[in-house]
């Protein structure tokens, strides 16, 4: 059985903040998932250069990823084409 590594991205005025100011994306992953599956799973998916992940599960149960891009990289365009934008 193959893990489902991103689940769906994260909507939040938060998410939409960092977006802009700091390129950085939030999804949320499947729970066993671990910081260098979901950077590959990111990398291979959406073709981009990761630079950082920060992890956490909340209350509910969910890891919620921040994912930092590549300068070179917008998040904007990325989040656009994801249609949070």
């Amino acid at each position: 059985m193959k893990l489902q590594i991103l689940k769906h991205t994260h909507l939040t005025e938060k998410a939409m903040n960092n977006v802009e100011s700091l390129n950085e994306l939030v999804f949320v992953a499947d729970i066993k998932a671990s910081k260098p599956e979901i950077k590959k799973a990111i990398e291979d998916q959406y073709k981009v250069k990761v630079i950082r992940i920060n992890t956490l599960i909340d209350q509910k149960k969910r890891k919620k990823v921040t994912v930092r891009l590549s300068e070179d990289t917008p998040a904007i365009d990325i989040a656009t084409r994801l249609g949070m934008i």
